[in-house]
């Protein structure tokens, strides 16, 4: 399997969906990996938007690209601040950075926690792994393994 890593800066919702489209033709792209959500940039519309209405148009042109071209999109995002103000520090929907349409538009949400990064001057028990998954949001979804 070819891997492509393209870590132009400040890259364009279009410019992403361009060379997606151009790998998909040339490659056959299955799965597109951004890293991360917040750093895409929308394409020259000034000060009109706010940021949360830019990541709305972003995460909505994500999910048509994935459609059209029949590819699986995993994109990282930010977490706010707002995890660090409660005292169960285990991320939420609503802590992801702009969320709303991310929360609306992803078919699936993962959140990664680790206690003991939150645990200061402790130690993991032996054999406790070493962060903690769960998926927060998932439709549409075959489970193939009972």
């Amino acid at each position: 399997m070819e891997f492509f890593i393209d870590d132009a800066p400040a890259i364009s919702i279009s410019a992403i969906r361009s060379r997606a489209r151009r790998l998909k033709s040339t490659h056959n792209l299955a799965i597109l990996f951004i890293d991360y959500l917040q750093l895409i940039k929308i394409d020259n519309r000034g000060s009109q938007y706010n940021r949360v209405q830019e990541i709305s148009e972003i995460t909505q042109s994500l999910k048509a690209l994935a459609k059209e071209l029949n590819i699986s999109i995993i994109a990282l995002s930010q977490l706010s601040r707002a995890v660090e103000q409660r005292s169960d520090k285990k991320p939420l929907l609503s802590d992801l950075r702009e969320s709303g349409s991310i929360e609306q538009d992803a078919d699936i949400v993962m959140l990664i926690y680790r206690d003991e990064y939150y645990l200061s001057r402790s130690e993991p028990d032996p054999g406790t792994p070493e962060y903690t998954e769960w998926v927060t949001k998932q439709k549409n979804v075959i489970t193939l393994l009972k």
